[in-house]
């Protein structure tokens, strides 16, 4: 396809026009003095690195002379970036250094230097050596814990610490982010979280009970692959601009691309169709499109008979009743549901075949549990039995019409036809279509089930598995995967595992027999339990001591409250005494923010690791502040950036990538893996000396990381891998886990990253570091650059890539196929099933979904769903209109809803529906991009976004200052008046909506202002991921 000189620069101003203006004067300067000076990079030292924005996983290419860093820019081999930089990305080298007016390089004077500490009432920093700031926290920790320590509640050994928390790890390095939760864990604290809980936890909390896992399921280069790209609740051009190449590079080949957003955003100037939707409402839109397919003959029939569980019969009693909202099971006292009628009808019971293929349970050294059977689900191929799932999704959709959704959305009925007949078309054995979304799937109180309606649109179609499909997750933290993976929240452990509860989980045989899955590959779950304990507690895990299970912290039996809102309530009712960040800054991105603010202030005392000072080291110096009153110690600890310190990083295609250290850290900055395992081994210290509240769970912990008397992030790389206790040796493969004690493993899903055995420390010799450029599919994968977990798969699922002959759906995407003839699989990328045994290849079977225990994909999940089996209409939690598709307003069982800081908006005053974006020049909190002065000149200040409409009933103009306010709180800033956001027609009524970039806060160099956008959020939550709903609430809008 020809591309104009005019489309040229259309698309170029889209993916950063900000970026390419602000480089041009530097470049034309550089042009001129090249006969003046010597070529700026002679003598200079390459290090790959990874950006230290977006989860797209971008390379760059730090060029150090002198031990400092003298550029930064892409990383031209990187198939990923292929050398391009977004803006953020292009100015990471302002995080360490700025450029001066005449042109002089020196320090960003922002950028933390040394330990300081803030004494209780006191309104100013001092100095401290790091070893007293490790001392005294330590003492601090010990101190909290023991008063705090819970033995037993309810008479099960819990051995916790309800005095403690921590929060952040995605802006680590994977190595330091899985630390995180082994430090907080081994010190009795449950309540952890990290960037994911606010920003992604939607998505594996809707995707594992779909798919058996809950990550993106394919990856960046694959995008350019898809006939149909459609993006929802994501504005890839600003927010993950170097995935929309992949997008432009679809349309090259005739591919379509259509943007469903509330505003007209730069993604959607450059889409072949865009809808504009009602924030909230994306559940009635997903719901009109399976009605559309249901009720046209549009699904994938071949996949959906044999890879989903369409044919499988529920219960008779199972019924969903529009009058109330509710499905059966629900109890309004406890707003809950009971999952009994949602289960399958039996055809048969199997046991586990003990002497045959599962005779490793029988092993000395396995701990004894009782083993789950397999209950065969009735099924009818036919898909007309009224219960089989097919049946009740078509009667349950059925109320989804057009005309019904077009009402609630706001979505003009025609486009919204247009969107269905386009996307649907990829139901085709010939096409595929991919799904791509962000923050404005996941931040609702019905986030997770905005995810599970995308994953069932992609099983309806037959697009996942399949090059050029799947449902992908754009996240926005460069690491927050990989602190997703090692489980640095308060409900998992690593590689996706429930975490233990005392009311299910009491002892290990409990967790055995109620975790390990009856069929698929989660059978094998007793050997990565028994490998995570095996890591934790080394020698000091046995068989008899149930290798050191009881010394884990449980959480409550309300398990949902040791997640990030709960705990800032606890917080300010002076429940938690102390706490922990890493790289993170809650007091601004908090929902209710101000409520958290004030529970920071009631804290004996918070560790903050960062680089620069955040608006959570420094809350006390908010304007109007009572400083003398906060009796809250603070320790603010300078952290090395990025490129100064070495380690591992996973973007959103589950790729882990190792970053090189190229300079040393600024002044005393220290990596977050010393300042862990300083104040940890301190600890340890303190209780083989003291004594204390049980002991033993915090001094029979290995914590054995140095290599040469330094903390070594390479020996944690060989923890996380996992090795054989026995020899010593790396685990190859996760088939080389076991569940006897001789194989001990951080994380099992990574088993493979770090497996070199003839060079345990050298990161260029192992496969996180391969550079392979090769790509023998043609479909970019790319199999041999980095390495991707499970095993290096690039796409999950990948049997759903052929048909139950073993052969592609499409000819031109060939990922794998069976080859008669030879009895064996072809791939192109390592398959999602099992394809050989015992040498010999495995023919097709229907077994597509080996993380299930079914081994195929719900469409209806029997388990697994807190407020449903199947995804259903609620209006946001605070919404100006009635619910018109059922009897419940809001999702039944939201939570956190009943906190008196809450405040909940009564929509006649507040009738202005709200909700929270990103600017292609900022990230997330903004700590790091508002003291980059090259971004803060673009985008200097806060803002408000209003369509002309709105700005013209309010009497308001372009750059008035305005008042944006709620019973939570208020912002003043300026009025920017668009025509990229217009009011929609829900109900046949006009409805406003007002964006909110977030980016801004009262502390920072180069760019802050008093106001904090999320004063104005929800502190309420979704049921099954507890994130918070920034995306749809209620405010109201004066010219100030």
């Amino acid at each position: 396809m020809g591309i104009s000189r005019r489309s040229f620069f259309k698309r170029s101003m889209a993916l950063g026009t900000s970026g390419f203006v602000a480089a041009a004067p530097s470049l034309a300067h550089a042009a001129a003095d090249t006969a003046k000076k010597p070529y700026k990079l002679v003598s200079t030292q390459e290090f790959t690195n990874i950006c230290c924005y977006c989860a797209g996983g971008c390379g760059v290419i730090c060029s150090v002379r002198n031990g400092e860093l003298v550029n930064l820019e892409g990383d031209p081999d990187h198939p990923v970036n292929k050398g391009g930089l977004c803006p953020k990305g292009a100015t990471m080298f302002n995080l360490r250094n700025v450029v001066t007016p005449d042109r002089k390089v020196k320090h960003n004077e922002s950028r933390l230097l040394k330990p300081q500490v803030r004494r209780p009432g006191s309104d100013k920093w001092e100095d401290i050596s790091w070893e007293d700031a490790f001392n005294e926290i330590a003492r601090h920790v010990k101190k909290t814990r023991d008063e705090n320590f819970v033995e037993y509640e309810d008479g099960v050994l819990v051995n916790r610490n309800d005095g403690m928390a921590s929060i952040g790890a995605a802006q680590l390095q994977t190595e330091e982010a899985w630390l995180v939760q082994k430090f907080c864990r081994s010190l009795g604290s449950v309540q952890i979280d990290n960037q994911t809980r606010p920003c992604h936890s939607s998505t594996p909390a809707g995707f594992a009970p779909t798919f058996g896992r809950g990550s993106m399921t394919s990856h960046w280069c694959d995008i350019e692959n898809a006939d149909v790209v459609m993006s929802i609740g994501s504005n890839s051009v600003e927010s993950h601009p170097l995935s929309s190449r992949y997008i432009e590079r679809a349309q090259r080949k005739g591919g379509t691309w259509i943007v469903v957003d509330p505003r007209y955003t730069r993604s959607a100037a450059q889409a072949d169709l865009y809808a504009c939707i009602r924030p909230g409402t994306d559940i009635a839109f997903f719901g009109g499109m399976m009605n559309y397919i249901l009720s046209n003959n549009l699904w994938q029939d071949e996949y959906v008979k044999n890879y989903t569980n369409a044919p499988c019969l529920i219960n008779p009693d199972f019924k969903f009743d529009p009058e109330s909202g509710h499905f059966t099971g629900y109890n309004p006292d406890t707003h809950k549901y009971d999952d009994e009628t949602w289960s399958y009808q039996t055809a048969s019971d199997r046991e586990w075949d003990t002497k045959g293929a599962m005779n490793w349970v029988t092993k000395p050294g396995v701990p004894k549990f009782k083993y789950p059977t397999v209950h065969e689900p009735k099924k009818d191929m036919t898909l007309q039995d009224p219960n089989c799932v097919f049946q009740i999704m078509k009667r349950h959709y059925s109320r989804y019409t057009l005309d019904k959704v077009s009402s609630v959305t706001g979505i003009d009925k025609e486009v919204l036809e247009k969107v269905y007949q386009v996307y649907t078309s990829t139901g085709k054995r010939e096409r595929v279509g991919t799904i791509l979304y962000a923050l404005g799937e996941t931040q609702h109180t019905f986030g997770s089930q905005n995810c599970r309606s995308m994953a069932v649109i992609q099983l309806l179609l037959g697009n996942v598995g399949v090059p050029g499909g799947g449902v992908n997750a754009l996240r926005g933290e460069p690491n927050v995967q990989g602190s997703t993976d090692i489980a640095a929240t308060s409900d998992g452990l690593p590689g996706y595992l429930n975490y233990p509860r005392q009311d299910k989980h009491a002892k290990l045989a409990d967790w055995l027999a109620k975790e390990t899955y009856a069929d698929g590959y989660y059978t094998n779950k007793p050997k990565f339990m028994v490998s995570i304990l095996k890591e934790w507690y080394g020698e000091n895990a046995t068989v008899e001591n149930d290798y050191g299970y009881d010394w884990m912290p449980k959480l409550p039996h309300e398990y949902r409250d040791a997640s990030m809102i709960p705990t800032w309530n606890r917080m300010r009712d002076g429940k938690v005494k102390g706490y922990f960040v890493w790289g993170m800054n809650p007091a601004h991105f908090a929902p209710n923010a101000s409520n958290a603010r004030r529970g920071l202030a009631k804290l004996d005392w918070m560790v903050v690791s960062d680089i620069v000072p955040t608006e959570t080291s420094d809350f006390w110096k908010e304007p109007g502040f009572d400083v003398k009153s906060c009796k809250t110690e603070i320790y603010r600890l300078p952290a090395a950036l990025i490129y100064e310190r070495p380690g591992s990083i996973v973007n959103s295609g589950r790729m882990l990538q190792w970053r090189e250290q190229a300079v040393p850290p600024l002044g005393q900055a220290k990596w977050d893996l010393e300042m862990m395992s300083e104040i940890f081994t301190r600890v340890q210290d303190l209780y083989r000396k003291e004594g204390g509240k049980c002991p033993e769970a915090v001094t029979k912990v290995n914590w054995d990381y140095k290599v040469d008397g330094k903390w070594s992030m390479e020996r944690v790389a060989r923890a996380l891998n996992g090795y054989n206790t026995v020899t010593g040796k790396f685990l190859k493969t996760y088939g080389d886990l076991q569940a006897d004690g001789t194989s001990a493993c951080g994380c099992w899903i990574y088993v493979g990253y770090w497996n070199n055995d003839d060079a345990p420390l050298d990161h260029t010799k192992q496969p996180v570091y391969r550079r392979g450029t090769e790509d023998p599919s043609g479909l970019g994968v790319f199999p041999n650059w980095a390495w991707v977990w499970p095993a290096n798969r690039r796409i999950l699922y990948n049997r759903g890539a052929a048909d139950m002959k073993g052969q592609p759906w499409n000819p031109k995407r060939d990922l794998l196929h069976w080859d008669e003839k030879a009895q064996k699989w072809v791939c192109y990328d390592v398959p999602d099933f099992v394809a050989a045994k015992d040498g010999k290849g495995v023919p097709p079977n229907n077994k597509a979904f080996m993380m299930t225990w079914e081994q195929y994909s719900r469409l209806f999940p029997n388990h697994g769903m807190a407020d449903g089996p199947l995804p259903e209409h609620y209006e946001p939690w605070e919404s100006p209109v009635k619910n018109q598709i059922n009897g419940s307003q809001n999702n039944p069982c939201a939570i956190y809803t009943n906190d008196p800081s809450v405040k909940r908006a009564d929509p006649d005053k507040f009738p202005i529906v709200a909700t929270t974006y990103s600017v292609v020049e900022h990230w997330q909190a903004g700590g790091q991009t508002r003291n980059c002065p090259w971004l803060v000149e673009i985008s200097p200040r806060p803002f408000v976004e209003m369509s002309e409409e709105l700005a013209k009933e309010k009497g308001i103009k372009n750059k008035d200052l305005v008042r944006v306010w709620n019973n939570r709180g208020e912002v003043r800033v300026q009025a920017m008046v668009t025509k990229r956001l217009k009011p929609v027609m829900v109900d046949g009524k006009p409805h406003h909506i007002l964006g909110c970039p977030h980016h801004f806060s009262f502390i920072g160099r180069y760019a802050s202002d008093r106001w904090t956008m999320n004063d104005l959020t929800p502190n309420v939550g979704d049921p099954n991921s507890q994130i918070p709903e920034y995306r749809g609430f209620l405010v109201n809008v004066e010219k100030a």
